[in-house]
């Protein structure tokens, strides 16, 4: 499929762990070109052949040794972008900073994901997305009152501060280029894009609508309405009814329109006692039977599903949401474009393409060879 949004557009991907991974991945789903360039070392959580570098071109390069690093700058001359995931100061160290990068291609767009950024005390510390989320705010809001902090996951920080911000800063400095001609660095740290994403929480709390003691709050699982909850088979749902009429109808179609203590939906004061009294309920009934009774309606229910479940999740199989790659599936790309969509591409194992590639830049076979004699590639 060559009509997508960013056909033509060339990405060179230094590999790496997390976000900027993922990043590529996205990009490579709308259509860009990612040839990806893995290490000889490349072991752990990369070395290609999982989901999340489908979609691109890779070749091992060792770039310890300046003729890899030759054939680095090479790519970048025919590049609109570059994305690298390293502590500040490893490319320039490598002689592939942005300096060295703008020298070969004005106009390149120089993606840089990192956990604390570019610049501060911080910068150059190891850290992973726990420790990133942890000076946001948003680690010490999630969880049970009387527990400490509940890590959600990698999706908060790296996926969600990380790789998306990063994508959107790229697509940003992209479409500048293409009127001033001129590249720049995209500097995308954990820290910040957590931060951002946040935003709405110290909006509530200048409105004074957020208290900052943990499980307190509408929707951070301490309003009865707004929670999940265990069933009879040991499975879970969740419920979101929020708004009055929704609210409502939960109370109606669950046959307890009548009971005094569900009254009062945002009485504070009764939210202990009102989600004891849900917890009970939803004790009488299976997942499914609560399906039955609730899904499709505006009760704003769902059974909570894990990975395997939502796979075969009726709604997700209509839209289309799992796709198969190399006769597993995955997500699918996201969002659906109506004329150009995005299309997920294969995956192939670390150093695939290097003959390939490498002959596209004109090495000859016995240049090849000696690359390989060399260790240089693959």
């Amino acid at each position: 499929m060559t009509n997508r949004p960013l056909s033509g557009i060339r990405v060179i991907e230094m590999a790496g762990i997390g976000p900027a991974p993922f990043c590529a991945m996205m990009l490579a789903d709308m259509g860009a070109e990612i040839i990806r360039i893995d290490r000889h070392s490349d072991t752990f959580l990369g070395g290609g052949g999982t989901a999340i570098e489908r979609g691109r071109r890779n070749l091992i390069l060792d770039l310890k040794q300046e003729e890899a690093k030759d054939i680095v700058k090479q790519l970048v001359a025919t590049a609109d972008i570059l994305i690298e995931g390293f502590r500040p100061g490893v490319m320039e160290r490598l002689g592939l900073g942005p300096d060295d990068c703008f020298a070969i291609n004005p106009a390149l767009i120089y993606g840089r994901m990192t956990g604390w950024g570019q610049e501060g005390p911080l910068s150059k510390t190891a850290g992973h997305d726990i420790n990133y989320i942890a000076v946001t705010g948003a680690l010490h809001a999630m969880g049970d009152a009387t527990s400490p902090p509940n890590p959600p996951l990698h999706l908060v920080g790296d996926m969600g501060g990380g790789a998306m911000m990063l994508a959107y800063g790229i697509v940003c400095a992209l479409l500048e280029s293409q009127r001033s001609g001129q590249g720049q660095v995209v500097d995308a740290a954990i820290t910040s894009g957590a931060s951002l994403n946040s935003t709405m929480y110290y909006a509530l709390i200048e409105q004074g609508l957020w208290n900052l003691n943990r499980g307190a709050n509408l929707l951070d699982g301490a309003a009865p309405f707004y929670s999940c909850y265990r069933c009879q088979d040991g499975k879970f749902i969740a419920l979101g009814a929020i708004e009055p009429q929704f609210y409502r109808l939960l109370l109606e179609l669950c046959g307890v329109e009548d009971e005094a203590i569900f009254q009062e939906q945002m009485n504070r004061d009764l939210w202990p006692e009102q989600k004891a009294a849900w917890a009970a309920l939803f004790q009488t009934r299976t997942q499914a039977q609560w399906c039955e009774l609730l899904e499709g309606t505006d009760a704003c229910f769902s059974p909570v599903l894990d990975f395997n479940e939502a796979v075969s999740y009726a709604h997700h199989q209509a839209r289309g949401s799992f796709q198969e790659i190399n006769g597993n599936l995955y997500p699918a790309p996201e969002p659906i474009l109506s004329r150009t969509p995005a299309q997920a591409g294969s995956i192939s194992p670390a150093g695939h393409h290097s003959h390939e590639i490498l002959a596209e830049l004109g090495f000859s076979e016995e240049a090849i060879q000696a690359l390989r004699e060399k260790q240089i590639s693959n």
